[in-house]
Order: C-alpha cells, then structure tokens, then sequence
C-alpha cells in the first residue's frame, strides 16, 4: 500500500536540513552503486572526532534522540527510508537542539556504499520488521547481506545490539550472527527496563504498556 505524502512534507524537511542527510542515489542498482564508493565525512557531518554510532531503521526518532542527549560525546547517525517518518524524527532531535545527531534518508541496502570500513562504533536494531515469509529473507536486517555489512562497518570489538518482539525473528538474527563470527552475548527474554543502560524505543513502550514480552541481545565482533 503506497503511504500518502505528509502534508507541506517538502517544507518540513527543508527546515531540518541540517540535520538531513540525503545521500546521491544516481545509481539505482545496490549492487553496482555498493561498487561505487562515496564515503561520508563523519569530522564534516560533526565538527569533531568523537565516535560514531548507527542505528538502523530509527522510526520516529525517539530511541536516537534519548541516546543522542544522554550521550554528548558520541555521534549518531539514524538511517530510515521512508520521508513522512524520518521528518518526524529530524524535528524531534531539532526541538532538543541536538548537534550530534543526524539522520540518512536511504534504505539501509546502500549504507556500504557510505560507510567506511571500522568506522562505526555500535550499531542498533530495534523492533525491525521481521518479514516472516522465507521469500523475503533478503529483507530482514539480519540476512546474510547486512550482517557481513555490520561486521564491515564495526570497530574491532564494537556491538550489534538488537531488540525485536518476533521471537522466530530473533532465533534467526541469534543464529545469523553466530555464523558470522560474532560473540552473542547479554540474551534475555525480558527487557531489564529499568536499567539506566536501557533506552526504550516507542513501540518498546507500548509493548510494556501492554504486558507484551520482548527479546534483546549483543552481538560483539570479536
């Protein structure tokens, strides 16, 4: 189903433009575009050389944000593709005048295209659609195609931490990330949410609101 444009969505997204990052998609095949390299300037995208973080699929923005003001001396970057959502998420971090955030209006697919090998400190997944059919494999966040683009991107010993409320989805990542070598570790069944550690993303709230379970975990690159 085709989502309706937000209305005056083109001047919502000017007034974020400094937030925005939309990176050139003059080659529409991933595969030859991925050739292509075009690596992003993280000390231009934020005047300094603290390290960077990822979140994939940031939604709304509320997961990034809290992250981004608690943690002032790390830089984030949040990657989400559709623009209705993504606007929401710039004003968010906006209205907090945040400066060490800023997000990529992109699928994730062309993410190795912009990010340079070990360069990324931590990356998130949270709540990401789980696309059960086995036809849709090459969708989920954690197929063969991202995760080996993960293990690119981290640092020496940097993490993958993800939270899903799919249980099959997060038996799949589990043993997805197990073969490519990463160290699975911090596992629960039942989010430990008063942990100072612990940032709540918006449908985590819902589903505790709603007495629902969710599954988490870590996966280190060794």
């Amino acid at each position: 189903m085709r989502i309706r444009r937000k209305k005056h969505l083109d001047e919502r997204l000017f007034g974020v433009k400094e937030l925005l990052i939309v990176p050139d998609m003059d080659i529409k095949n991933v595969k030859l575009a991925i050739e292509d390299k075009k690596y992003f300037d993280f000390k231009d995208f934020f005047n300094n050389d603290n390290p960077v973080e990822l979140e994939v699929g940031c939604g709304k923005g509320g997961f990034i944000v809290q992250k981004a003001k608690t943690n002032k001396d790390v830089n984030f970057l949040a990657v989400e593709l559709l623009e209705n959502i993504i606007v929401m998420a710039c004003e968010l971090a906006q209205k907090e005048n945040l400066t060490n955030v800023k997000f990529i209006n992109s699928g994730a697919e062309y993410l190795p295209r912009y990010i340079r090998e070990k360069s990324i400190s931590n990356i998130y997944l949270n709540f990401s659609p789980p696309f059960p059919k086995s036809t849709y494999e090459s969708r989920r966040l954690t197929s063969d195609f991202y995760v080996q683009a993960y293990k690119t991107f981290l640092k020496d010993n940097g993490c993958i931490c993800q939270k899903t409320d799919d249980k099959e989805f997060f038996d799949y990542s589990f043993s997805q990330f197990e073969k490519f070598g990463f160290e699975v570790q911090n596992v629960t069944e039942k989010l430990r949410l008063n942990e100072i550690e612990n940032v709540e993303t918006e449908y985590e709230k819902m589903f505790k609101n709603k007495g629902m379970l969710a599954y988490a975990l870590i996966a280190k690159k060794a």
